[in-house]
């Protein structure tokens, strides 16, 4: 199984390479059932794979002057706020069995790969659907459309904090549709927002946890492989042809793991 979970480890980089966001919705459910980690400690690891793989796919980007750092910042702010938060003061209490019944019980690892799967079939959505409202940045940077990116911003660092996903399904809607951002711009500006929160996030929490680093560098490792890859097709592939079929994946996965969470 880890000979996929390393295959699955290089999917998760191109799709951050070529739609700057989505692959890091997949990190948790790769490690849990086909690395066999808890998915508590699979949250923290999430991070630090996401974080990392992020940082090295936004370089090329940055180089192109692809990124909006003044928008980062906007988005990353409260998002790092909600993260240090959720993973010092929430996450710590919730207990090892939240409740149960004659025929279930809902432990923190389940409640934590229900919310993923939630949050898989959202993503799936804004990928599956068509927007058509790509236009360069012009007069809608104004104040309201600013809050509600801080407002994003404060969503996106609570899941990346309670579940370690980097939240890109979430940010490049944000950017092109608030602040008509080009889609390029969107991207670069997306993986610096994941790498700046999932690290930070990884920082705040990893001396709580037992880290196999050996484990944890090579995926990261071959999720930046994947992102070099994915960076580099995006030359050439329209990556927002590709979302959609991405986005079928995603939900296909998020509908399993709820049956196989609940069910099986």
């Amino acid at each position: 199984m880890e000979i996929i979970g390393y295959a699955a480890a290089v999917l998760i980089g191109i799709s951050l390479g070529l739609i700057g966001g989505g692959g890091s919705i997949l990190t948790v459910p790769v490690l849990v059932y086909l690395f066999g980690i808890d998915a508590f400690l699979a949250t923290e690891y999430s991070l630090f794979v996401v974080g990392i793989s992020s940082l090295a796919g936004s370089v090329d980007y940055f180089k192109k002057g692809l990124v909006n750092f003044k928008i980062a910042l906007l988005f990353g702010i409260p998002s790092v706020v909600f993260i240090f938060l959720t993973r010092i003061y929430l996450l710590p209490v919730i207990p090892e069995e939240i409740f149960r019944t004659q025929k279930f019980i809902l432990t923190r690892n389940i409640f934590l790969l229900l919310i993923f799967a939630v949050l898989m079939i959202l993503a799936s959505y804004t990928m599956i659907r068509k927007n058509t409202s790509e236009k360069p940045l012009g007069n809608n940077e104004n104040k309201s459309n600013i809050l509600l990116l801080a407002g994003q911003g404060a969503i996106v660092g609570f899941l990346t904090g309670l579940v370690g996903a980097g939240g890109g399904f979430m940010i490049i809607p944000a950017l092109v549709n608030l602040l008509k951002t080009p889609m390029k711009k969107a991207i670069g500006t997306s993986l610096v927002i994941i790498s700046f929160n999932s690290l930070i996030g990884f920082v705040f929490s990893v001396s709580h946890m037992k880290i196999d680093w050996g484990l944890l560098l090579s995926i990261a490792g071959i999720a930046i492989a994947g992102i070099i890859i994915g960076s580099q097709w995006s030359k050439k592939i329209d990556g927002k042809k590709l979302k959609p079929a991405f986005g079928w994946f995603i939900l296909i996965m998020g509908i399993y793991i709820v049956i196989k969470e609940i069910f099986l």
